[in-house]
């Protein structure tokens, strides 16, 4: 599956050990780009944590992510885990900054049948409705 959002912020930095090892956990909070917007938690873990930690508030991020849910005691969680990343939309504005925009003289001409504001105001036929 895939996600884009704008990045909000970066959650705190977890690490512990495990039998198999120590381990990293990172959430990073990106908001979707629809007409209305949801928050979403990825959580990182091991080497995409360090990826994550270059992101910053307000870049348009891609990620292809992996939704997982577990029971636990009579409750379920569900983890949203990417496992790849593209920054979006970087290419596009650094062209669009480089490139100066040009914009057409605008020019306005005097309407052809010019009607004096006066005669609008001038006649009088006696009732002051004006229909």
């Amino acid at each position: 599956m895939e996600i884009q959002g704008k990045m909000v912020r970066l959650g705190n930095l977890t690490e512990g050990t495990s039998p198999r090892g120590a381990w990293r956990k990172q959430e990073l909070i990106i908001e979707t780009i629809e007409q209305y917007p949801k928050q979403v938690c990825l959580v990182c873990w091991n080497d995409r944590v360090a990826e994550a930690q270059n992101f910053r508030p307000g870049q348009v991020i891609k990620a292809q992510i992996s939704i997982e849910s577990r029971e636990f005691n009579g409750k379920w969680y569900t983890d949203v885990r990417p496992f790849r990343f593209e920054i979006e939309m970087q290419q596009q504005q650094n062209q669009q900054m480089q490139q100066p925009q040009q914009f057409a003289p605008q020019t306005f001409e005097q309407p052809q049948n010019h009607i004096p504001v006066t005669e609008y105001f001038t006649t009088d036929n006696g009732d002051d409705l004006p229909f």
